[in-house]
């Protein structure tokens, strides 16, 4: 049985160089999720059925949301699906595709930028939690230490930023006629 090909899709070569990387990020934030959902659901079990509630679900499910979105973050970056209006940016690459080139290095660059500063923010943090041995939950009751939760934030921040960055020079090597919808990273560093 053959596999289509993804006619949608650059050429290897062409494809950001921290492709791999970030989706493999990505998919341990996919199974995350599943297991996430797996513990939910045996919890729900446990609680109607067998009146044995899976102690600390609600907060370890709490706490694992903000570390799944900063997972799957550099993924979003490197294929160009970050939420972003390209009605603006269609209108004015029917004027100037050298305008649009411009606004996507100037965007890409403003979010490596912000990824930098979280990261910059976030570092102290997952520091200080290491140090002082840091915990969710209930002492005694449930527990979970939380600096696997702010190193990968940390870790997530830094790879958006790092995507970012890298992904500067495929927008100004797009060629002039492409527009943003059809190639947002110009095919990758």
């Amino acid at each position: 049985m053959a596999v289509d090909a993804d006619l949608d899709a650059p050429p290897p070569a062409l494809r950001h160089p921290l492709d791999l990387p970030a989706n493999l990020l990505a998919s341990l934030g996919t199974v995350w999720i599943f297991l996430i959902m797996c513990l939910v659901v045996a919890d729900v079990i446990g609680r109607d059925f067998l009146n044995a509630p899976i102690t600390g679900v609600a907060e370890f499910s709490a706490r694992s949301v903000a570390s799944i979105v900063f997972l799957q973050l550099a993924a979003a970056v490197c294929s160009g699906r970050m939420t972003r209006s390209d009605f603006l940016l269609n209108l004015i690459g029917r004027h100037s595709s050298a305008a649009v080139k411009a606004l996507d290095v100037l965007n890409a660059v403003v979010g490596a930028a912000l990824f930098a500063a979280l990261t910059a923010i976030a570092w102290p943090e997952l520091r200080n939690s290491l140090a002082s041995a840091e915990f969710y939950g209930v002492q005694g009751v449930y527990s979970v230490p939380a600096w696997p939760f702010r190193g990968l934030i940390v870790a997530g921040s830094a790879a958006a930023a790092l995507c970012y960055l890298l992904s500067i020079p495929g927008i100004v090597r797009r060629r002039s006629a492409t527009t943003t919808s059809e190639d947002p990273l110009g095919g990758g560093a």
